[in-house]
């Protein structure tokens, strides 16, 4: 995944810059960087955030940056941002997306005798082939313009110029872009949780395909946003952050509602209701609240000095992490019937050993409801967590264990409640131990979110691409 913020101001912005990109730190784990404009043109610095956070590794980079006009991003899968010199002038870029079509591209531009400096993930730099389709164009404008309709995928992005910051949706909204102003600024994020706490009002929400250009004074829209959309449902569940805003549709409030849902849908007989930190939680309150069952914390997070379970690469350092980092107290799990929320299930390993931790604290159920609908498909156009391969999804392992490595009529396994979704469900539960397991209906996720139905990607839970 990754994220960005980026911010244009009457006084020094490097501040707000640094603590903007930093909160979205949970979007990523492999690199992160600003870039800083001032009279003496653009800096910038990046660093690897695999072993560390983002602040920790770039706060002493602070008193060498200063300037008026900055970009930050934090990036799951290539260096950002870049600084290219072009015919258009010299810009900084940093992009959120993923291009299915990059080995194309690239052949063309090789075609025409363009050569690449950069490399990531044992490819050409995605960042940098975007910059150089911008470079083709007579203006930023074009180029800009250009580069999305090439895109095969999606692409969102923020460019740093000389005389302002432009800010670029991708073509079908799949990530979103959001503008928000203080006194004597203007800014671009990616969540608008970083604008409460840095003093920014949110002032718009970028349409799909939408480009702005904006400086200290306003901003102005080169580009009117595309009438389809298909934003990421999963951002709501898993990868926002509860604070955040898609579409002017509050993060929690959505998870929230989700948990209304599954409770409403379940007779189940539980002591108590509790949810997988962190993104759980939201969905696990309002399923208590609304079957009036007592929320507790039988899980709790230390987080000091363990990092996210996702970040190390290799799958037995992950569900160590994941193990040693939720800890249970087992006064409040011995001979209790527990029921679980969490915002999905992708591989199911960490979340089988956290079951069995709590068998082992005395428990006498443990019952799960996720959020989401089984993840069957891996994303086709977002960088997401790099094990979300059909291989590695749960869904898929189980419907392959069921009809055997060929079978490909996935979908009527995505119907929720169909004896093909039913069996898939019920052989997850007994792989990871539970006394019981619901997924979310899909029209019920889509509800809780509150956009229609075709304006929302749902590709991972039932293979379907409207555009």
């Amino acid at each position: 995944m990754g994220g960005f913020f980026g911010c244009a101001s009457k006084q020094d912005c490097t501040h707000d810059v640094f603590y903007g990109t930093d909160y979205h730190s949970h979007l990523g784990t492999k690199r992160g960087g600003i870039a800083i404009k001032n009279n003496e043109g653009i800096r910038k610095t990046i660093k690897n955030i695999e072993n560390s956070y983002f602040r920790t590794k770039l706060e002493s980079e602070l008193p060498g940056l200063h300037g008026k006009m900055g970009i930050g991003v934090i990036s799951d899968t290539d260096s950002q941002p870049l600084i290219i010199g072009s015919h258009l002038g010299t810009f900084a870029i940093a992009t959120v997306g993923k291009i299915n079509n990059l080995d194309e591209i690239s052949k063309k531009a090789f075609e025409q005798k363009i050569n690449f400096s950069e490399s990531g993930e044992n490819q050409i730099n995605p960042t940098e082939l975007v910059a150089m389709l911008i470079s083709l164009g007579d203006s930023f404008e074009d180029g800009i313009a250009h580069a999305q309709e090439v895109i095969e995928g999606s692409c969102s992005m923020l460019l740093l110029t000389e005389k302002g910051i432009y800010a670029a949706r991708d073509k079908l909204g799949r990530t979103p872009i959001v503008l928000g102003k203080k006194d004597g600024a203007h800014a671009a994020t990616f969540e608008t949780t970083a604008f409460f706490n840095l003093g920014y009002q949110t002032e718009k929400y970028l349409g799909p395909g939408e480009i702005v250009f904006f400086d200290a004074d306003g901003y102005e829209q080169i580009k009117a946003p595309g009438k389809e959309m298909q934003v990421c449902s999963f951002l709501w569940v898993y990868y926002g952050y509860p604070a955040s805003g898609y579409e002017n549709i509050n993060v929690e409030k959505v998870r929230y509602r989700c948990g209304c849902a599954l409770a409403r849908n379940d007779t189940v007989d539980v002591d108590v209701v509790s949810g997988i930190p962190d993104s759980g939680i939201g969905h696990a309150v309002g399923y208590a609240n609304e079957r009036k069952i007592p929320y507790c914390r039988p899980f709790v997070k230390y987080t000091p000095t363990w990092p996210r379970s996702f970040m190390p690469q290799n799958q037995e350092t992950r569900d160590l992490v994941a193990r040693m980092k939720l800890i249970p107290v087992q006064e409040l799990i011995a001979d209790q019937r527990l029921l679980f929320c969490d915002d999905s299930i992708v591989r199911g390993t960490q979340l089988k050993g956290n079951v069995q931790i709590l068998f082992d604290a005395g428990a006498r159920e443990v019952h799960m409801r996720t959020a989401c609908p089984t993840l069957i498909f891996p994303c086709k156009f977002l960088n997401f967590s790099t094990s979300r391969s059909s291989l590695a999804l749960i869904g898929r392992k189980v419907i392959h264990e069921i009809e055997g490595p060929d079978f490909t009529d996935i979908g009527k396994y995505a119907v929720s409640g169909s004896p093909e979704n039913l069996a898939m469900v019920d052989r997850i539960r007994n792989r990871l131990q539970m006394t019981s397991l619901k997924y979310q209906a899909l029209e019920d996720l889509v509800t809780a979110i509150g956009l229609p139905r075709e304006r929302v990607c749902t590709h991972c839970f039932d293979g379907t691409s409207y555009f």
